[in-house]
C-alpha cells in the first residue's frame, strides 16, 4: 500500500513531467525549416537577410521556439562549407530550405531532390537546372531571380555615363558560377559596339582578387564592374578598399555595396527577396509544393550612388545620373 504522503509525491512529479512530455511531443510536431546563407555569421549583410526572413515569418505567425524551428547556417563564402552545410541541413529533414545564391542552392540539389528549396539571389535558375521553366518550377526548387543577362550592358553604361573615357574593363567574376557566365558573354556582346576592351578575372578567394586587382592597369580610362556571386558579396569589403586605393571607378550588382563606400551599385535589394521567401515558405508549410509555385523576377532595380567615394576619386556624377538614383550616400 502506498502511503497518502508517497502518493502525493509521485502524483506531483508526473504532474511536473506532464509539461515537459507535452513540451518535447510539441517539438516534435513542430516544422524546421533551414537557412542556407553565404555569409560568415558576423558579416551585417548575412545577418540582415536573415533578420529580414524571420521578421517577415513573424507577422505570417510564425515563431522561432513556439511552432517552429529554424536552423541558420553560414558558409563564410567557402565551398567545401558550403556543400557540408547542405548535407547538414538536408538530413534534418527540413520542411523547406532557403537558400542565397546559385553556388549554396547546386550544393543543395546535390544532396535533395525531394526537399523544398526556396532560392534568393539566382540570376537564370532554368540555364542552371534548378527549374524547368519559371511559370512551373516542376520540381522540389522555386525562389525569386535577380538579374536577366542584359543587365550586364547596362552595368556598363551606367559606368560609362560616370566616365565617359572608359576604355578598359576589367570583369570579376566566378567562373565556377554559370550565371557568372552568363553575364560575361552578354558584357562580351555589348563591349563590341561600345568600343571597350574587356579583361576578365576569374576568382576564387581573397588572394585572387588581390591578385586580379593588382595586376589590372589602372589609370583615368580604367573601370571595373564586379559581377553578383556569392564570393565577391562576401568580400566586398576587400574589393571596394583595393579598387579605391586605386582610384578605379567600379560598378557593383547589389544596392548594399554602394552603401558601404562603393562607388555605384546597380541591382535588386536581395534582403527584400528573403521577405519574399518568407511569404513561400509559409505556403509550403501549409501544404503548397515548390513545383506550383512560379519563380518571380524582379519588379524594381535600385542605382545608389555615393558621392563621398565618387569626391574621393575626383568624380562629378552627371546630374542626369543623380535625378535616377534611388539613394545617394553623402
Amino acid at each position: 500500500m502506498i502511503r497518502r504522503r508517497e502518493f502525493i509525491t509521485v502524483l506531483g512529479g508526473a504532474a511536473a513531467a506532464w509539461p515537459l512530455a507535452a513540451r518535447a511531443q510539441q517539438r516534435e510536431r513542430m516544422p524546421n525549416v533551414g537557412v542556407l546563407v553565404p555569409f560568415a555569421e558576423s558579416d551585417r549583410q548575412g545577418q540582415a537577410r536573415v533578420t529580414a526572413f524571420r521578421q517577415r515569418m513573424i507577422q505570417l505567425g510564425w515563431s522561432e521556439g513556439r511552432n517552429i524551428q529554424i536552423d541558420y547556417r553560414w558558409s563564410g563564402g567557402e565551398a567545401d562549407r558550403a556543400r557540408s552545410y547542405a548535407a547538414e541541413l538536408v538530413a534534418l529533414a527540413p520542411a523547406a530550405i532557403v537558400a542565397n545564391g546559385t553556388p549554396l542552392v547546386a550544393a543543395l540539389q546535390g544532396v535533395t531532390r525531394t526537399i523544398p528549396i526556396v532560392f534568393t539571389g539566382v540570376s537564370d535558375p532554368v540555364d542552371a537546372g534548378f527549374i524547368e521553366s519559371l511559370a512551373r518550377p516542376g520540381g522540389n526548387i522555386t525562389g525569386f531571380t535577380t538579374f536577366e543577362y542584359a543587365i550586364a550592358g547596362k552595368w556598363l553604361e551606367i559606368l560609362g555615363e560616370i566616365v565617359p573615357d572608359t576604355r578598359r574593363i576589367m570583369v570579376i567574376l566566378n567562373r565556377r558560377n554559370a550565371t557568372s557566365i552568363g553575364h560575361l558573354r552578354a558584357m562580351e556582346s555589348a563591349v563590341a559596339a561600345l568600343r571597350l576592351e574587356l579583361t576578365a578575372a576569374d576568382v576564387q578567394g581573397a588572394a585572387d582578387i588581390e591578385q586580379a586587382i593588382n595586376g589590372f592597369a589602372g589609370g583615368a580610362s580604367a573601370g571595373v564592374v564586379v559581377l553578383p556571386d556569392n564570393l565577391t558579396v562576401v568580400h566586398h569589403r576587400l574589393i571596394i578598399t583595393m579598387v579605391a586605393a586605386r582610384r578605379m571607378p567600379t560598378i557593383y550588382p547589389v544596392p548594399f555595396f554602394a552603401a558601404a563606400g562603393g562607388l555605384i551599385a546597380y541591382g535588386v535589394d536581395i534582403a527584400d527577396q528573403f521577405r519574399s521567401a518568407a511569404i513561400y515558405v509559409d505556403r509550403i508549410l501549409k501544404g503548397e509544393k515548390p513545383s506550383d509555385l512560379p519563380v518571380q523576377a524582379p519588379t524594381k532595380y535600385e542605382l545608389v550612388i555615393n558621392l563621398k567615394t565618387a569626391k574621393a576619386l575626383g568624380l562629378d556624377i552627371p546630374p542626369s545620373l543623380l535625378a535616377r538614383a534611388d539613394e545617394v550616400v553623402e
